[in-house]
């Protein structure tokens, strides 16, 4: 299994990047999201990768984060959600952007992604409900973006990390959520309430965050 490949970009596709690493081209299929945040060709890259093998060909899938990645993984266990779908709702949305719409039932954000239609977007809304307030609790201890690593047999200059667009800071959404689920919350009712309070203030704090998570749990009337 290929997990990540570091290299140097040899061509950049409408899709997909051609990736040298030490002589030899992977064909790479990237989001449009990951496409913009890679540097220009000839310059070092890294990708996440998942190895789709098929009768007739082996395709490779790229993501900047090991998050992505995952949710890469969780978004095909899906029937109907192939690897391609998978690749326009992360572009569509982001991995934090599709963690707060799954976490807050929103069907309809999950139709932006291009050939994702409302049965489908329900169906995935549906099926992962359980399982966003995991995935929004991971607190990754691995850089947050694969950007930055360096080929020992290629000298060339490491690329800043893109300054690619962040609708949720996953410290703070663990923090949050740990907090809640602390003081008697379900995981998919922390979850929910954590996203809303972050669609609202998307900067806040853990402290902050928490507070407007509680105020949103708390009975009505």
């Amino acid at each position: 299994m290929i997990g990540k490949l570091t290299g140097v970009i040899d061509m950049r596709g409408q899709d997909h990047v051609l990736l040298d690493v030490r002589g030899v081209g992977y064909i790479v299929y990237v989001s449009d999201r990951t496409l913009m945040g890679l540097p220009g060709r000839g310059e070092v890259a890294a990708l996440y990768t998942d190895l789709v093998v098929r009768e007739d060909l082996l395709q490779l899938y790229g993501f900047p984060t090991l998050l992505e990645k995952e949710w890469h993984r969780v978004l095909t266990s899906v029937q109907g959600v192939g690897a391609k779908a998978s690749l326009a709702i992360l572009g569509a949305l982001g991995p934090e952007g599709v963690a707060r719409a799954i976490a807050l039932g929103d069907s309809s954000a999950l139709r932006k992604a291009p050939g994702v239609g409302p049965k489908l977007a329900l169906r995935i809304a549906n099926e992962l409900k359980d399982k966003a307030p995991a995935l929004m609790a991971v607190m990754e201890t691995a850089p947050a973006s694969a950007q930055g690593a360096v080929l020992d047999a290629e000298p060339a200059p490491v690329p800043a990390a893109p300054a690619a667009p962040v609708t949720l800071r996953p410290n703070a959404t663990a923090d949050a959520m740990s907090a809640l689920t602390n003081l008697g919350y379900g995981p998919s009712d922390a979850a929910r309430a954590v996203a809303e309070a972050q669609a609202v203030a998307p900067d806040a704090d853990p402290a902050a965050l928490i507070r407007a998570a509680l105020r949103l749990l708390a009975p009505k009337g």
